[in-house]
């Protein structure tokens, strides 16, 4: 977590530059660094790590790029002609603590400096570069990316898996595959891991929007009934929900390839899921759920009649 924040202040610095609009700049750096569990660039550095992170300059870059096209995202997803959010990580969201011609520029400023952290990065080693530009645009564009995935919630029908793969799941694969080749492995083997991992942060999401509350979310509640999203706790129910995230997690600490930090990957699959859906959170709408069904006790006649 400390090297990804380092690593995201110096390259943000580094492209903004010196001279550019003060506003959006300032509208930048508050989708960046409002908070965030950076959990997709820390799954690039835990992989990098696995993979021997010979060239950590351009794993930090890699992992940077990543977090910059996920606040991008956010920024987007928050506008009112999507979600129309007041808050985002606990914090006004990009369109409210400026303006919304401002967040547009933002979220497509972050987009471009996401290339240009990469590019920069790069250079000492340009087949590695390819590969990770070519990563980084299959987990944004078409047709399965991130872009892919918020456009199903423009279309009058959207496959809750393809939706959920695309929406979310996509940048999590690009974030493990990336942490490869920028340490000079291959992708492929680290691919189901973050595929797991995404889906599972999507469930994740849809439980905590029915069960969550907004200061513990971060962002407002009751988002997918709402806005008609697709949304697993309503596919699956809310049990059934919780018992498919339990499976990914399993699924995702399984798929983690041999390597010298298996037992560190899979605490961090651990530890990210104790995060994502608390114990204490599942545990406390099942006593609530309980309590619901129990027929109640009648009053005694003795006690009607006094």
């Amino acid at each position: 977590m400390k090297r990804a924040e380092e690593a995201l202040k110096f390259h943000f610095n580094a492209a903004a530059g010196v001279g550019a609009p003060p506003r959006l700049q300032a509208a930048m750096a508050h989708a960046v660094f409002s908070g965030g569990a950076r959990i997709r660039p820390q799954l690039c550095l835990a992989v990098a790590t696995a993979c021997g992170d010979d060239a950590p300059e351009l794993t930090n870059a890699a992992a940077v790029a990543l977090e910059f096209m996920h606040c991008a995202s956010l920024v987007h997803d928050d506008m009112p002609i999507f979600d129309n959010a007041d808050f985002r990580r606990g914090q006004p969201t990009v369109h409210k603590a400026f303006n919304e011609p401002l967040a547009l520029l933002a979220g497509d400023g972050l987009i471009v400096m996401a290339y240009q952290v990469l590019l920069r990065a790069g250079r000492q080693h340009p087949e590695r570069l390819l590969d990770l530009m070519d990563n980084l645009s299959r987990g944004v564009g078409l047709p399965y990316g991130i872009v892919a995935g918020q456009a199903w919630e423009c279309e009058t029908t959207a496959d809750l898996a393809q939706y959920q793969r695309a929406k979310t799941g996509s940048l999590f694969v690009s974030a493990t595959c990336a942490g490869a080749i920028a340490s000079g492995h291959a992708p492929e083997p680290w691919a189901p891991l973050g595929a797991f991992l995404g889906e599972a942060y999507q469930v994740a999401d849809d439980i905590r929007d029915v069960l969550g509350d907004v200061a513990s979310l971060g962002k407002p509640v009751g988002q997918d009934t709402l806005n008609e999203r697709p949304s697993s706790a309503q596919a699956l129910g809310l049990d059934g929900a919780i018992l498919h995230f339990d499976g990914l997690i399993a699924q995702a600490a399984q798929a983690i390839p041999d390597c010298s930090c298996r037992d560190m990957l899979r605490q961090l699959v651990m530890l990210e899921s104790e995060r994502l859906v608390p114990k204490s959170m599942c545990e406390s709408y099942r006593k609530k759920a309980l309590n619901l069904q129990r027929p109640k006790a009648k009053k005694s006649s003795s006690a009607l009649t006094r």
